[in-house]
């Protein structure tokens, strides 16, 4: 392919207004809280018996290990709000369910607060939230 110089200032001009296309970012407060009602129906969470581990900092985004343990809670959420898809995982638990704890593997684009969320036998919601420190993004 022979690149002329008509070629090259098109190709410069389409590569500039490629640049100036918005860039999805993060998710603002506003956003943040709604991902939150969606799942409680607006309904207040209390800090109450859902626990959940995260390590501090994590090397790689990619693979971020994490465990949620909640007695009592019929599903828990899990969130990541920095992240292009905010919403993790879902987890439900039956009446047969021996214990209510979930571990598993997740990914996070940047350093963020993870949150987890339980909604509660009786109806009530619980929340729970880790701050995790990435040295390496993981969502490309």
């Amino acid at each position: 392919m022979r690149l002329s110089r008509r070629r090259t200032l098109t190709l410069g001009m389409a590569g500039a207004a490629i640049a100036m296309l918005p860039v999805p970012g993060g998710a603002d407060a506003a956003q943040d809280d709604d991902l939150i009602a969606r799942f409680t129906g607006g309904a207040e969470t209390v800090s109450g018996p859902l626990t959940m581990d995260a390590p501090s900092v994590a090397e790689n985004g990619a693979s971020v290990t994490i465990s949620v343990e909640c007695p009592g809670a019929v599903s828990i959420r899990v969130l990541a709000l920095a992240n292009p898809t905010p919403v993790i995982c879902t987890f439900t638990f039956g009446p047969l369910s021996g214990s209510h704890r979930v571990s598993t593997r997740i990914r996070l684009a940047e350093s963020q607060e993870v949150i987890a969320l339980a909604r509660m036998e009786d109806g009530s919601f619980a929340e729970a939230r880790a701050h995790v420190s990435v040295t390496l993004g993981g969502c490309t």
